[in-house]
């Protein structure tokens, strides 16, 4: 009797202290105060950019990207769905010490023909033997963003060979008018 009493007490301390334990959890999650502005932007800059990322929508032919400013957030870009464009500001006002956000993000015309340029791109780029790591998961890297006939490359690439190659491809593709390639570099210093 002695001995499941004492099992019973070391099942419920156990049980304390993991409560406690996941307490401690959620208040390190908790966001800094906004009078601490570094901590606080650099807090926010991650959650916004979680937020985007996750919305439901959001796909390979959109483009946003956003800016902190205290506790205002500037979003820009290019969509391709319009209920994109108002959920990617819902979600970003949700977020704590949020006052403002300027939505500057633009809802691409809707055409067939930049339809068919949009899945032709695709194929192109991300097909391309040297390419295909950028198609694995959930979100790509490269970014598809075509506007009456005129792509735009947006994203993040490992190196220089990868940015030169997207644009070789996006430039092979029939109907495209330009291409303006404003890939980045990982780890490069210009930008």
């Amino acid at each position: 009797m002695k001995k499941l009493a004492t099992q019973i007490l070391l099942v419920a301390v156990l049980a304390l202290g993991s409560g406690t334990a996941a307490l401690a959890g959620n208040a390190q999650e908790q966001p800094p105060s906004p009078r601490d502005t570094a901590k606080y932007e650099t807090w926010l800059n991650k959650e916004v950019r979680h937020q985007l990322v996750m919305l439901p929508y959001f796909s390979v032919f959109d483009d946003m990207s956003y800016r902190v400013d205290g506790t205002k957030v500037i979003l820009m870009g290019s969509v391709v769905h319009a209920p994109l464009k108002s959920d990617a500001e819902n979600v970003v006002k949700k977020l704590e010490g949020v006052e403002a956000v300027d939505n500057q993000i633009t809802i691409l015309p809707p055409s067939p023909m930049d339809d068919q340029i949009r899945m032709a791109e695709f194929r192109s780029i991300y097909s391309f033997p040297a390419l295909e790591s950028y198609n694995v998961g959930a979100l790509h890297s490269i970014h598809i963003i075509v506007n009456g006939g005129h792509v735009t490359l947006e994203g993040v690439v490992r190196n220089q060979t990868d940015k030169d190659m997207a644009n070789v491809r996006a430039n092979v593709v029939p109907n495209v008018f330009s291409v303006t390639n404003n890939l980045q570099v990982e780890n490069s210093s210009s930008k």
